[in-house]
């Protein structure tokens, strides 16, 4: 099956029609317009300026900020792509009448210095002063809108958070809206292996490393040839001491070795803490008229889908829409496990021609009659519409019983125990490779092996199908034998011929268990945490608590005959780090009696 639009009832108009229909008047100039723009402090930064060849009036822009190479150099009379990284935004944007700005961020491609963080802060204001020069620019109409995926998604909030008056519309793309949990340290787990292969890419990248950069699949070919000089440095005497300045950029497991909490400031920068390279810490700056497009996939590393989620949650005040496919970081992939092939079909460009069409270039779109969320069904392999988060609000509530089983009711009080297995994993073929940079297509093939050994409770085979809409939850009593523990909580789908499906998880750090009031710029459907270390605190060992677990968000359809299972682990020896260090814990779940645990999940049956 295809994750394709066409012929989808979820939207009136759906992207691929839109832009069947939008007209492309323009040609792409074979060249950019290549310039250093100093900063504040001196600081130069390079940028490629894509204008509409044709145009005959100004025309509004769209900024790329990224740390991935704003083009390469590549081998003379090579066919190989300069810019791999911002390119399907270019060639698809500027015929379509937008001249699209891409930009080196500090300490990265052709760009002078270093870098003390990802989205520093020191970024956010160079972004501000490109802003200034763009608007200042006689190509220009005065309005900006900002897109990328990942990284430049990100960068296109901290943009809006500036507040400045000529940006109307961003649409970060697969971004988290907190570093911290969206990404490194999920349920204030340290995704180990995440620092250590993202810090391996960028030195390849700001060290000018070739011999290292071709170990990634996206920079793979031999005629890219580094960073592009600008125009005004034609024999690459400023690029390279550019690269050199690139020496001292802060490494990445080090660097992220300092936020074992949330919001705690760096030893030597009383200012500065993972708030500060997190999008929600500057929405107060997010003017209420900028629009934004928010888009995510069930698939999507460890909750970059809770952060487009959270940001539609939080922009409520915004012309905000949210978009969620069958899809990895970035939308490399399809995963669900009825796609036709790992190709998406999705016309992304199209919804998002569309988007800063209506709000930078005010043409009738039709995209006030749509709904503002669109996500996708896998296994009934459909979009889905609707007008609020969560799509599903009623919850169905599975009590984990005796004998492994998933009932109604609680049944009997009852234990079931087991060991951390610290030599166990969930594999490399997961939600968590893409967002290293590493390839991945197949997703998950050995989870039936993989979850055999867990801690598990299966229900009763459905009588029809039911569609899962949102976050599940596991709301569980935990004791453990050691003061704090790492909690993996696993929902699979169980066919009826046995075939065993990962369908979603969710995980936490023992030591925030406690639960907090979402704060303002961080809204959620789901139980927050704050990850402060004022409200962290060890478990008492053998001392049963109450830990409400939330899974990453998705859509599946279980059909009739399938069963729902819950597994439980203790570590995953594959990203995360071990907890407690060299000490397994027994993990010991009650059930039934006055302390039920319980799996909920937003669960409609389908007629």
């Amino acid at each position: 099956m295809s994750d394709s639009d066409r012929n989808s009832t979820a939207w009136k108009v759906p992207p691929s029609a839109y832009s069947a229909t939008r007209e492309a008047p323009f040609a792409l100039p074979a060249r950019p317009l290549s310039r250093y723009l100093p900063m504040r402090d001196g600081c130069r930064i390079a940028l490629d300026a894509w204008l509409p060849e044709g145009a005959t009036g100004p025309v509004p822009a769209v900024l790329i900020l990224t740390p991935y190479y704003r083009r390469f150099a590549v081998t003379p009379g090579s066919e190989a792509d300069p810019i791999p990284n911002a390119g399907k935004f270019v060639r698809h944007l500027v015929p379509r009448g937008y001249a699209v700005v891409v930009v080196d961020v500090r300490g990265t491609g052709a760009s002078f210095g270093t870098r003390d963080s990802f989205r520093s802060p020191k970024e956010r204001e160079d972004s501000r002063e490109i802003a200034d020069w763009i608007v200042a620019q006689p190509w220009s109409d005065g309005r900006i809108g900002a897109t990328g995926i990942s990284y430049p998604g990100a960068a296109s909030d901290f943009l809006a958070g500036t507040g400045h008056p000529a940006v109307k519309a961003i649409a970060p793309l697969f971004a988290v809206w907190d570093t911290y949990a969206d990404n490194y340290y999920p349920g204030g787990i340290l995704l180990k292996e995440l620092a250590r292969s993202y810090d391996a890419l960028m030195v390849a990248m700001d060290h000018d490393r070739r011999d290292l950069l071709r170990n990634y699949v996206y920079y793979a070919n031999p005629d890219l040839r580094g960073p592009h000089p600008v125009d005004e440095d034609p024999d690459g005497a400023l690029l390279a001491q550019a690269i050199h300045g690139h020496l001292g950029n802060f490494r990445q497991p080090d660097f992220m070795g300092e936020f074992r909490f949330r919001e705690e400031a760096l030893p030597y920068d009383p200012s500065f803490s993972s708030a500060s390279f997190s999008p929600y810490s500057v929405r107060e700056g997010i003017r209420p008229d900028v629009a934004v497009l928010a888009c995510s996939g069930w698939m999507d590393g460890a909750g970059y889908a809770n952060g487009a989620i959270a940001r539609f949650l939080t922009l409520a005040e915004n012309p905000v829409h949210l978009l969620l496919g069958p899809w990895d970081h970035g939308a490399r992939c399809n995963v669900s496990p009825w796609r036709r092939d790992t190709t998406s079909d999705f016309d992304l460009l199209g919804e998002l021609t569309r988007f800063l069409d209506h709000y930078l270039m005010d043409r009738d779109t039709g995209l006030d009659a749509e709904e503002r969320i669109h996500y996708f069904a896998m296994h009934a392999e459909e979009w889905r519409s609707a007008p609020s988060w969560p799509p599903v609000p009623e919850n169905r509530r599975l009590a984990l019983s005796g004998g492994g089983m998933l009932g109604v009711a609680p049944g009997e009080a009852g234990e079931d125990s087991a060991q951390a297995d610290f030599a166990a994993g969930s594999g490399h073929g997961t939600r968590y490779e893409r967002i290293a940079g590493i390839n991945s297509t197949t997703y998950y093939a050995d989870w039936a092996e993989r979850q055999a050994g867990l801690l598990s409770w299966t229900s009763e085979p459905l009588e029809q199908d039911s569609e899962l809409a949102g976050h599940g939850l596991a709301d569980l009593w935990i004791e453990a034998s050691e003061p704090d523990a790492a909690l993996f909580a696993y929902l699979s789908e169980v066919e009826a011929d046995g075939t065993v499906r990962y369908v979603t998880e969710g995980l936490l750090r023992a030591l925030h268990r406690k639960e907090s009031a979402a704060p303002a710029a961080y809204r959620t459907t789901w139980p927050f945490r704050s990850f402060r270390r004022e409200d962290a605190a060890p478990l008492v060992p053998g001392r049963a608590e109450r830990i409400r677990i939330p899974l990453l968000p998705t859509a599946w359809r279980f059909r009739a005959g399938s069963c729902i299972r819950l597994s439980i682990a203790g570590a995953d020896a594959d990203h995360c780090v071990q907890v407690p260090h060299g000490r397994p814990p027994v993990l010991t779940v009650l059930r039934g009696g006055d302390r039920a645990s319980f799996l909920e999940l937003p669960l409609r049956a389908i007629d």
